[in-house]
């Protein structure tokens, strides 16, 4: 997911996407486990989405609390 489809969510959407992708890697991560995960690579792009959701989610608190 790219930063710009990001930012032009609003927060609500944000947190959605937010549980959506750690329950998605939640599952990939019990795969893993038992062997029967089949992209490896899935679970870096995962957590740096969900990183990414979470720094717009901060940036988005601080300006809010700003104001």
């Amino acid at each position: 997911m790219k930063m710009k489809e990001i930012t032009e969510l609003s927060t609500d959407e944000l947190l959605t996407k937010r549980r959506d992708l750690r329950q998605e890697s939640l599952h990939l991560r019990l795969q893993q486990q038992s062997g029967q995960l089949e992209q490896p690579s899935r679970l870096r792009l995962l957590r740096r989405d969900i990183a990414r959701l979470e720094t717009v989610l901060s940036h988005r608190a601080k300006q809010t609390a700003k104001k």
